[in-house]
């Protein structure tokens, strides 16, 4: 897949992995519309890479249509959808302590913001035989997220469902990659400005998962780890599942005892 020239829709792209996504792709040459749900964000993106700024909730159909039809109106086509919006707020009480609008907005963002918008520009898509649908998962999709059920359950969904489309769709010509780092230096995990360089050992930044994003497009892959560590790690739980949870058990268990708390930005520091 070739980058320049071509145009590119980012979801979540005001801040973290969206944002460096949306500026590597520009240095490449793409025309980017920034989608946020911050219209300030997505302004101050589109501004520093001169693409089209939209402000858009993901959870929302009709929001995602019109970031559709903006990109279209913008560009003429759509030729990659970049599938970045998420959010990790956590269950510190367990998997069922939190009430269903929890679980549906997880579901909505991370699992139906891919396919709803996946539906809108897969059918200009089919009709050049070329397109490239990227959603951007978690390591946790392939593995598990302690302290955060639904994040886990809705990023397995996110890349079973990246793999339907790229089993579907190789012999229409689409590409189809989904991306599963883990720990990234992001205001999900309460990082910003300096903080970044105090980062621990395993925690790598957007830049870095942008860059490692975009090789693997390029090189055609399905299957995108920006930490290399996260495919040992699924090997391993394949290949022995009752031992792997029952290590994941035990860090649980140390986690509660050493941190504080199961968010995501309280527990990678004690991994």
């Amino acid at each position: 897949m070739r980058f320049d020239g071509a145009s590119a829709i980012v979801t979540g792209a005001g801040q973290g992995i969206g944002r460096a996504l949306a500026v590597a792709l520009a240095a490449r040459g793409a025309r980017v519309l920034v989608n946020d749900r911050s219209e300030g964000l997505a302004a101050e993106v589109a501004a520093q890479i001169g693409g089209v700024a939209h402000a858009a909730d993901v959870r929302d159909p009709t929001a995602i249509a019109t970031m559709v039809s903006a990109a279209n109106a913008a560009f003429g086509q759509v030729d990659m959808l970049f599938s970045n919006a998420g959010f990790a707020t956590g269950e510190p009480d367990g998997p069922t302590s939190r009430d269903d609008a929890h679980w549906q907005d997880n579901w909505d963002i991370h699992v139906m913001a891919h396919l709803r918008a996946s539906r809108l520009v897969l059918p200009q898509m089919l009709a050049r035989r070329s397109g490239v649908l990227v959603n951007v998962a978690s390591a946790a999709g392939v593995l598990s997220q302690i302290g955060d059920a639904a994040y886990s359950a809705t990023k397995h969904a996110a890349v079973s469902l990246a793999q339907s489309l790229a089993i579907e769709h190789a012999s229409d010509g689409i590409q189809v990659s989904v991306v599963c780092p883990l720990y990234v230096a992001t205001p999900l995990l309460g990082y910003s400005g300096t903080d970044i360089e105090s980062r621990p050992n395993g925690v790598i930044t957007a830049d870095e998962v942008a860059e490692k994003t975009l090789e693997g497009v390029s090189a055609g892959r399905f299957m995108i780890y920006p930490h290399p560590e996260a495919q040992a790690f699924f090997a391993k739980r394949a290949s022995d599942t009752d031992r792997w949870v029952a290590g994941m058990q035990r860090l649980r268990d140390r986690v509660v005892k050493d941190s504080e708390g199961t968010d995501p930005a309280a527990i990678h520091k004690h991994i």
